[in-house]
C-alpha cells in the first residue's frame, strides 16, 4: 500500500486517539524522538535523530516502583509496583535502531534461562515499531557491516520508503496491520510506486561500505585481547565523557537509586556508562577499572567481544552516532580494525 505525505500528519494525530505515538521532533537545534500530541509535530525528512529511540522501550530514568516508610501507613515498608505502560507506536525508526531494539531483547528477555526484565517487556509487547528506510545514508553509516541495510526489516512491524510525494508502505507482521486498519490515508500501492521504492532501495544498499569486519574477533581468546598493545595508545584522546554509550541504540549499562521526600519514596532505574569512573567504584572506594584505558578497553570488548561470545551477535548496529558526535573524533570503525587483526 501506499500513504501520501500530506496524509502522515493526520495518520498521526488519529493514533494519539488510542495510544502514545513517538517521532522524530525538533527540540532546539537537535532532531530527538519525542510524544507528539498532533502529528504535524513529527519530523520524518533528515536522516536520523541525534539519539537512538531506545529511551522508548528503556527509558533513561524510570521509576520502578514506590514506597513509604510512614509506619502508620497500611503498606508501610512495603514495596508498590508501578502501573502499567500504555499501548504506544514509535514511528520513523531507521533500520539500523530497530535491529537495537533485538539487542535490547536478547539483554532483558532471555526467555526465563537467566534473566527477564519486567519493566522492559511490559513496554516491548505494547510497542509497535513503524519505520522509515534510508535513502541517502551518511558517511558515518556502517549498518552493512553486521548484516544490516538501508532498508533492513528486522525489528519493525512497518516499513516506509519515501518515493518523493508519497511513502511505499510495507506491513510486516499483524501489529502492524492492526495499527493501519480502519485508519485513512493509506491506500493500494501502484506499480510506478513499487518500482520505484525498489530502485531507491537498491541504491541506498549499493551507497553503503560494509566499513568493518569482526570475524577474527570472537576467534581470539579474551586475555589476548584483553593483553593487546593496542588499547596502550587507541585510548589516548578518549575523554571518557559517555556520549557514545548515551547515544547508542543498544548500550544498556543502568544503576539503581531509591530516592525519598520525608516518609514518601520511589525506586528509580537510571541510564549508566562503562565510561564513568563511579560505574565501578566499590563503597570501599576500590575501582576495579581506575584508569581511562581501562574504562575505554571495557567499552569495545563488551560491545564486540562479550556480547559475541554471549549472544553470539555483536553489540553495534552501525548507526553512526558515537562516530559523529565524539567530541574527540574516536572512530569506531578504526578501533575494530585493530581488534580484528
Amino acid at each position: 500500500m501506499v500513504i501520501d505525505k500530506k496524509d502522515i500528519a493526520g495518520l498521526l494525530t488519529e493514533l494519539t486517539g488510542e495510544m502514545t505515538v513517538i517521532a522524530p521532533v525538533r527540540k532546539g537545534d537537535n532532531l530527538l524522538f519525542g510524544p507528539v500530541s498532533d502529528g504535524s509535530e513529527a519530523v520524518l525528512d533528515s536522516v536520523n535523530t541525534r539519539l537512538a529511540p531506545k529511551d522508548a522501550l528503556f527509558p533513561q530514568c524510570e521509576k520502578m516502583m514506590t514506597f513509604t516508610t510512614d509506619r502508620q501507613a497500611e503498606d508501610a515498608h512495603t514495596m508498590q509496583d508501578v502501573s502499567e505502560p500504555d499501548k504506544q507506536v514509535i514511528f520513523g525508526v531507521r533500520p539500523c535502531d530497530a535491529a537495537g531494539f533485538l539487542i535490547l531483547d536478547k539483554v532483558f528477555n532471555q526467555g526465563g534461562a537467566e534473566y527477564e526484565d519486567t519493566y522492559y517487556l511490559r513496554r516491548r509487547e505494547k510497542t509497535t515499531v513503524v519505520g522509515l528506510g534510508c535513502n541517502k545514508p551518511l558517511s558515518t553509516c556502517f549498518c552493512a557491516s553486521f548484516g544490516g541495510s538501508p532498508f533492513g526489516t528486522d525489528g519493525l512491524d512497518i516499513l516506509l520508503t519515501d518515493v518523493g510525494d508519497k511513502y511505499v508502505v510495507t506491513v510486516l507482521t499483524d501489529k502492524g496491520e492492526a495499527r493501519l486498519k480502519g485508519k485513512s490515508g493509506p491506500s493500494e500501492a501502484d506499480p510506478t510506486s513499487i518500482e520505484k521504492a525498489g530502485q531507491i532501495k537498491e541504491s541506498a544498499v549499493k551507497s553503503v561500505k560494509a566499513g568493518i569486519a569482526t570475524d577474527k574477533i570472537k576467534g581470539k581468546a579474551t586475555m589476548e585481547l584483553f593483553d593487546d598493545p593496542c588499547w596502550d595508545t587507541l585510548y589516548e584522546t578518549c575523554m571518557n565523557c559517555g556520549v557514545c554509550t548515551y547515544s547508542c541504540p543498544t548500550c544498556h549499562c543502568f544503576d539503581i537509586q531509591d530516592e525519598a521526600i520525608d516518609t514518601e519514596g520511589v525506586r528509580m532505574r537510571n541510564w549508566d556508562s562503562c565510561m564513568f569512573s563511579l560505574f565501578t567504584r566499590h563503597g570501599s572506594g576500590h575501582n576495579p577499572r581506575p584508569t581511562k584505558k581501562d574504562r575505554f578497553r571495557q567499552r569495545f570488548l563488551h560491545k564486540f567481544k562479550y556480547f559475541q561470545d554471549n549472544f553470539d551477535t555483536v553489540a553495534c548496529v552501525g548507526c553512526g552516532r558515537c562516530i559523529r558526535l565524539c567530541p574527540v573524533n574516536i572512530d569506531v570503525r578504526q578501533v575494530v580494525e585493530e581488534m580484528n587483526r
